[in-house]
C-alpha cells in the first residue's frame, strides 16, 4: 500500500532522511521506532505531503502521490496526532465529526452527530460524552476522541503518532488495544511511530528502525527479538552502552 524509495530529506546541513526504502503491505500494521530526531515524523509528513523530500519517491497503492489529487489523496488517510489536536472550542462530536462536515467527505449535520456518536461507541465512550468540550475530559478520554476522529470516515491508511504518549499504564494497554482492534476490523494499512516498546508488541505486524536518516532493520514482529542487529537490540532493550551513541 505504502512504498518509499531512497528517501531524502534536508533541513539546512540537517539531513534527516539519507535513503530511507520501506514497504509497507496493504492491511498491515507497520511500527516505526528509533531514537528522538531518527526522522519518524518527517517521514510520516512526507507520505502526507506536508514535507517535500529532496529525492526519492513515495507511492501509495501504486501511484505516485504527487500524482494523485491533492483532496482524494488525503481522504484515504487518518490520523492520530501526538498530543490529541482536538479543537478545545469545539463540542466532542464535531471534533469526531471535523472531516465529515466539510470537503469531499461532507454529510448532513445530523448524520455526522450520528456516525460521530457510533465512533464514540466503538472506542468505549457513551453518547453523553459527545457534547462536551475536550478540557471536560480526562487525558484518556480525549486520546479516545482523538481516534474516534481518525476513524470517522473509515479510512485506508491510518497513521498513529505516540499513541500512548502521556498515558498511564493501564490506558495505555487500553489504546493499544483498541488500536489493534479498529485496524484490524477496517483491514487498514496502519503507520505507528513510537518509543513505547508495549505498543510495538501489541500493535505491530512488523516493525522498522530508523537509526541516522535509514531503515537499519526490517521485519516481522516475531523476529524483532532474535534480529541479531545490535542497534536494534539495544533500543529494544534500552540499554544505556552499545552502538547508538547516548548523552551522558
Amino acid at each position: 500500500m505504502i512504498e518509499l524509495a531512497d528517501l531524502y530529506k534536508s533541513f539546512g546541513s540537517n539531513d534527516v532522511l539519507r535513503g530511507v526504502d520501506l514497504f509497507v503491505p496493504k492491511g498491515q500494521s507497520m511500527v516505526v521506532i528509533g531514537g528522538s530526531g531518527t526522522g519518524k515524523s518527517v517521514l510520516l509528513k512526507s507520505v502526507l505531503g506536508l514535507v517535500t523530500p529532496d529525492a526519492g519517491t513515495i507511492k501509495v497503492d501504486g501511484t505516485n502521490i504527487l500524482e494523485q489529487p491533492r483532496d482524494a489523496f488525503l481522504a484515504r488517510f487518518g490520523m492520530l496526532f501526538q498530543g490529541g489536536a482536538l479543537f478545545d472550542s469545539m463540542p466532542v462530536w464535531q471534533n469526531v465529526a471535523f472531516r465529515l462536515m466539510r470537503g469531499e467527505l461532507k454529510r448532513p449535520k445530523a448524520e455526522a452527530r450520528e456516525i460521530a456518536i457510533e465512533k464514540l461507541r466503538r472506542v468505549g465512550l457513551g453518547p453523553d460524552v459527545a457534547d462536551r468540550l475536550p478540557a471536560e475530559l480526562s487525558g484518556g478520554m480525549q486520546k479516545r476522541v482523538s481516534l474516534a476522529r481518525a476513524i470517522a470516515a473509515n479510512p485506508e491508511i491510518i497513521f498513529f503518532d505516540e499513541p500512548t504518549t502521556g498515558l498511564d499504564p493501564i490506558m495505555s494497554g487500553v489504546i493499544n488495544d483498541l488500536i489493534r482492534e479498529i485496524v484490524t476490523e477496517m483491514g487498514a494499512t496502519a503507520i505507528t511511530i513510537t518509543h513505547d516498546m508495549t505498543s510495538v508488541r501489541a500493535i505491530a505486524d512488523r516493525v522498522a528502525m530508523l537509526h541516522r536518516g535509514k531503515v537499519r532493520w526490517e521485519g516481522a514482529i516475531g523476529e524483532l527479538d532474535d534480529c541479531g542487529d545490535p542497534y536494534v537490540d539495544q533500543f529494544i532493550h534500552g540499554r544505556p552502552t552499545g552502538p547508538i551513541e547516548t548523552l551522558r
